[in-house]
């Protein structure tokens, strides 16, 4: 039916070959893990015997996607959205796949993001096959695990544990499970080596959750990206591509993280997941290219045939580029079948190239725009979904494209089509729907076996978890292992032992206030808030992890124990001092400077990218706690900056040029504020709580008044928010539109709410 290629999942199925009459017993034993398919390309596996097309929907289920289901075992699992404004709640679903009926849900609430869901809002979850369980990111990037009866195994908030950046248009794709790993992407700002933006993948363990490895395989992002990796066997072991903010197209070894090389394409994100063709990758963008001034072409690149697993990253020379297309696809995914790759383009036409040559061997106009979605391919047939609505079945012929069907839909598609036990299964932004095939029986290719590779000779140590987050009085277990130089691993470790360690290269030499014995790390009850790197030696093996200690509340900060002895490059003449290192997002973003014979912290104005700037300053499951600090905008009467706090997921904001005291969590749906008189280089005080009662309800609290007044008795602002957030890290804000002007905190203080 196609060609098979070099990657493969590691899941065997059989091959299955039963009729109608069978199959309402058997369609469990069809499988959908991911939002590409069997192979993480778009292309089913499945046949069938003359099958005919029911225009008609068998069920419909109420829930707005923009993404695509999974189905494991009969089970569908569906990422969507209810509700408008202050009410919308992202949502994923269990259906029974053959009848659509509600197995079971969770909701969750989206917060301090700025999310617009009429934009993109992507997402999708993966199934692992082994266990079948569920993984899923949220827009506002909660990474989580539940059972395939619904139980949640783990969770952690990326935006407040790893420092994850969101973004307007929610992009957010689809984590991927490979072997014992579940691997996402987005881009971060976290802290010491990885404290720079970046587009990160993360691979955490499928069962505990904890982390095993951070690869960071670009430079610094232009855009958001939601490139979902695709994986194969490669170079004796798993290795995967994607696409990154950065304008690059990566690889890297799916065992151990290592980024093996990258090519750039453009000045924008790349999107698009990518193919694979024999030794090639095949990938399309829609931004501004590298040598033109036009935007957005399809390109094929040369695979390097040899890696130096022990060398740095490949940056692979614009020689490696095969061949180049106009076809400018903005997001949506291509498909390969046989030589052909089929794609939808920007402007609504289904483009057909040789892979081999690039060539395109004709186009089909079915839209005026297209963006996420993208087609599928199965028993000779095309699935093409149109932003508009309209869904198209397509026969491909050799200098053209025979439409045998047209559907319209209420809503836009921006998801992909998935067909699994002889159903089609669509979602728009108005319902998920389900349409079944009359057939004479379906047959099912076996899938591949996995090839990971031999393992080879000890070259160093792993750590699990390889970033370890603590509180005064807690601890954490570590399992360790040796890997060989491609991430296999060899054998593991009963103890190792572990010292501090302060690379050469940090610019903040600190160490973390913590001890390590018999595996464990663990923190006093007057532990520190402290940051540091950790280093253990068997034999010749060498291995590292990370960790931080974050205060317990009550804790305050007034940065008077910071030197400024280092030259900015910025202002000439003027001292600063790194901010405290455990702080998440905190350096590129803010500096400690004198001001007025005094520390303070001050948003730095140099980077465009970080006008926006959130740094947590707390654990992410703190709760009922009050913060309070000084804060004060730089400016004139005309151009003024924000300045705000974080509270348990609520921003807190003076609006500078909108004299407004704010308070939101994601502006679209929670945003209250009450007149201000914001003086520019004026100190304020400002204070907020968030009060949680038995039914789950929220009253944000706010007050502010000049730094040097009587703090007055009444709330400035209150605010209630049904199905408030009942946790969430304390953080500090600033926003220098156009890093224009700065914005000034001092005398940080957290205290449990009374």
């Amino acid at each position: 039916m196609f060609k098979r290629f070099h990657f493969i999942l590691p899941f065997v199925s059989s091959l299955f070959i039963f009729s109608e009459a069978g199959f309402s017993d058997s369609h469990t034993k069809f499988q959908w893990f991911s939002w590409r398919g069997p192979d993480g390309n778009g292309v089913s596996y499945e046949k069938y015997k003359n099958w005919e097309f029911n225009k008609k929907p068998s069920w419909s289920y109420e829930l707005k996607g923009r993404g695509t289901p999974v189905i494991a075992d009969g089970k569908m699992f569906v990422f969507g959205y209810r509700g408008e404004g202050v009410e919308v709640e992202e949502v994923i679903v269990c259906l029974d796949a053959k009848t659509g009926k509600l197995q079971w849900e969770h909701s969750f609430r989206d917060y301090i993001s700025d999310t617009i869901y009429d934009r993109y809002s992507i997402g999708s979850a993966a199934i692992d096959p082994q266990t079948k369980n569920v993984y899923l990111q949220t827009t506002n990037g909660l990474f989580l695990a539940f059972t395939s009866n619904g139980k949640k195994l783990w969770e952690h908030s990326m935006m407040e544990r790893f420092g994850r950046l969101t973004f307007p248009n929610g992009r957010t794709g689809a984590p991927i499970v490979e072997g014992d790993l579940v691997i996402m992407h987005c881009i971060t700002s976290y802290w010491g080596k990885q404290g720079p933006a970046r587009d990160r993948f993360y691979a955490f363990d499928k069962i505990n959750g904890k982390i095993v490895w951070v690869s960071e395989p670009g430079i610094a992002p232009k855009d958001s990206s939601f490139s979902t990796p695709i994986v194969e066997s490669r170079y004796g072991t798993r290795v995967f591509y994607a696409g990154t903010g950065d304008g690059n197209l990566v690889c890297v070894n799916a065992l151990n993280g290592k980024p093996l090389w990258r090519f750039h394409m453009s000045f924008g994100g790349v999107n698009s997941s990518p193919i694979i063709y024999n030794d090639s990758i095949i990938c399309p963008h829609g931004k501004e290219n590298i040598d033109t001034t036009e935007e957005g072409r399809m390109v094929s690149v040369k695979i390097p045939k040899e890696i130096d697993f022990k060398g740095k990253q490949s940056v692979l020379k614009p020689s490696s580029e095969i061949w180049r297309n106009e076809t400018v696809s903005f997001t949506s995914s291509p498909i390969l079948v046989k030589d052909r790759v089929y794609q939808i383009s920007k402007v609504g036409e289904l483009v057909c190239v040789d892979a081999k040559s690039g060539k395109i061997l004709w186009h089909k106009k079915l839209g005026n725009d297209n963006l996420h979605s993208s087609p599928l391919y199965c028993d000779g047939k095309l699935f093409v979904p149109i932003f508009s609505g309209k869904l198209f079945i397509i026969e491909p012929e050799d200098k053209g494209a025979k439409i045998l069907h047209e559907l319209k839909l209420e809503g836009n598609l921006i998801g992909s089509p998935v067909i699994c036990g002889g159903r089609l299964y669509l979602h728009t932004t108005k319902s998920l729907h389900c349409w079944n095939f009359s057939h004479d029986g379906i047959e099912s290719e076996e899938w591949p076996k996995q090839i990971n590779g031999k393992a080879g000779k000890p070259f160093e140590i792993r750590a699990v978890p390889s970033d370890v987050l603590l509180q005064p009085g807690s601890k954490e277990s570590f399992v360790f292992h040796t890997l060989d130089e491609k991430g296999h691993v060899i054998s593991k470790l009963d103890k190792v032992s572990f010292s501090r360690f302060i690379p050469p290269t940090a610019k903040v030499k600190t160490e973390m206030d913590a001890v390590f014995t018999d595996n464990l790390i663990s923190a006093s009850n007057e532990a520190r808030t402290s940051a540091g790197a950790w280093r253990g030696v068997d034999g010749d093996l060498v291995g590292l992890f990370r960790g931080r200690v974050l205060d317990k509340i009550p804790f305050s900060e007034d940065l008077e124990s910071y030197k400024t002895v280092i030259d900015s490059k910025v202002d000439p003449g003027e001292k600063f001092a790194y901010p405290p290192l455990p702080w998440i997002g905190a350096r590129f973003k803010w500096e400690v400077r004198n001001l007025d014979g005094n520390n303070v912290l001050r948003k730095t104005l140099d980077r465009v990218l970080f006008q926006r700037a959130m740094t947590f300053i707390g654990h992410p499951d703190l709760s009922n706690y009050t913060i309070q600090a000084d804060v004060m905008t730089d400016g004139n009467r005309r151009i003024k900056s924000d300045v705000g706090l974080v509270n348990q997921r609520y921003l807190i904001v003076l609006k500078g040029n909108a004299n407004l005291l704010e308070v939101s969590s994601n502006q679209e749906r929670l945003k209250v504020s009450t007149p201000f008189k914001v003086k520019y280089k004026t100190w304020y005080t400002l204070k907020t709580r968030v009060d949680v009662d038995g039914d789950g309800n929220a009253l944000v609290k706010a007050k502010v008044w000049a730094k040097n007044d009587k703090e007055p008795d009444a709330w400035t602002i209150e605010v209630p928010h049904k199905k408030g957030h009942i946790k969430g890290a304390p953080g500090l804000f600033g926003f220098s539109p156009q890093s224009q002007k700065p914005v000034y905190v001092d005398n940080i203080s957290i205290i449990p709410s009374k």
